[in-house]
């Protein structure tokens, strides 16, 4: 171990401290991902490019943000990551992408 911290630090929510602001943009990405799915309705599915333009004017650096708390929700079983209408795993996720509910979730 270098002694250099973690460039993904620990999420320290049970403990009480408070967030790195890298780790507050990805919850507040998390909980945008969620509402925009939950308004669509279950079933239907949102681009990850209006998750971004709801929180900053300047969205397209949020582009890459976007995608890796999609991935986070979707290893939580709590969305799918679809290309092309098809479920796909986060691993897979490259080009145009869309997201939905997880069905029952």
């Amino acid at each position: 171990m270098s002694g250099r911290p973690s460039p993904h630090p620990p999420l320290a929510l049970a403990t009480g401290a408070s967030l790195s602001p890298v780790a507050e943009e990805g919850h507040r990405i998390a909980d945008e991902i969620i509402r925009q799915a939950t308004a669509r309705g279950a079933g239907r599915s949102i681009c990850p490019s209006d998750v971004a333009r709801a929180l900053d004017p300047d969205w397209r650096r949020l582009m890459a943000p976007v995608r890796h708390a999609a991935a986070a929700l979707a290893d939580a079983g709590r969305i799918d990551i679809l290309r092309k209408g098809k479920p796909i795993q986060p691993a897979d996720m490259r080009g145009v992408i869309r997201l939905r509910l997880k069905a029952g979730g």
